[in-house]
């Protein structure tokens, strides 16, 4: 084996970001009432202008194939969270609608998971912290898009 590949202070950069990430995740989606990827997709619908987006655009947007997307929105739907209408842009597409119940369960959601932000990534960290993370973050994100 590469000792020196091994302990490279890249690949442990790597290593503590993922460390940390995998504690936080299930800490700040606990309490949610819904599960994490509903909750994943009703945000983006939340923070986007119209409250809508293209099916393949916000299946892209929190990772999942478009199979995988179609049976959770399928889901969501059927739940009455989100619904389903044409695009008037594209006879072919579908846009993801955040419902009145939707925004409803986004709410109850988000409380309980800013109140875990603030304790397990805001508190932590000093304002200057979390402004360097932030601009970090956003440039590990702007430079892979």
């Amino acid at each position: 084996m590469n000792e020196q590949l091994l302990n490279d202070d890249d690949v442990t950069l790597f290593g503590l970001f993922v460390e940390a990430y995998s504690l936080i995740k299930p800490l700040v989606n606990r309490d949610l009432d819904i599960p994490h990827t509903w909750f994943e997709v009703l945000l983006r619908l939340g923070r986007t202008p119209g409250h809508q987006l293209r099916m393949t655009d916000l299946a892209e947007a929190v990772s999942f194939s478009s199979g995988g997307f179609t049976r959770l929105a399928d889901r969501m739907e059927k739940e009455g969270l989100i619904r389903r209408d044409p695009d008037p842009a594209d006879r072919r597409a579908a846009l993801a609608v955040l419902t009145d119940k939707g925004g409803q369960a986004l709410d109850h959601a988000l409380t309980a998971h800013v109140s875990h932000l603030r304790n397990h990534v805001a508190g932590p960290l000093s304002v200057e912290d979390r402004s360097h993370l932030e601009r970090i973050l956003r440039t590990l994100r702007d430079a892979n898009a």
